[in-house]
């Protein structure tokens, strides 16, 4: 199956994100029921996301001034996502030959709600970038990560 490699990809970045978090420990922390309660997470520290991979559409746009302003909604709805706390992974994937562009990672229960998120993303609903939907089942402390994120990065991406 074409789509192994870049799952291994999402899900060998989402495990050292979450062993880069953890390295320092000394000592197992206690079990933090109401943390885990908080972020949804079930008793083995797990919770479904919703995995959008991203791939080339079906359509193109040679403009140069309507392709920017496209990827300028598609990473303004990305911000707005975050700002939700909807959106806990984003990134592009390198050229390949299955035409995969990105992934996000959606912190939500359902399709239908992964769908009306990324509806108003420019860039799908001209057809620039098709979205495949998979349930991701991971842990349920990803999301912990985000208030870091501005802090180790110099301006926006």
């Amino acid at each position: 199956m074409h789509l192994l490699p870049v799952l291994r990809k999402a899900f060998l970045f989402a495990a050292l994100l979450l062993a880069a978090n953890g390295a320092g420990a000394q000592a197992k922390a206690p079990y933090d029921q109401k943390l885990a309660d908080s972020l949804g997470g079930e008793p083995n520290g797990m919770k479904m996301y919703v995995l959008v991979l991203l791939k080339t559409g079906p359509k193109t746009e040679d403009n140069k001034a309507r392709r920017d302003s496209l990827f300028a909604g598609h990473f303004a709805n990305m911000e707005q996502m975050a700002a939700q706390g909807k959106l806990i992974v984003a990134g592009p994937i390198e050229k390949n030959e299955h035409q995969y562009r990105g992934i996000f990672i959606l912190n939500v229960k359902t399709f239908a709600e992964a769908q009306a998120l990324i509806s108003h993303d420019p860039t799908i609903a001209a057809g620039v970038l098709a979205p495949e939907l998979y349930n991701w089942y991971g842990s349920a402390a990803l999301p912990m990560y985000l208030p870091y994120v501005d802090k180790v990065r110099k301006g926006k991406p």
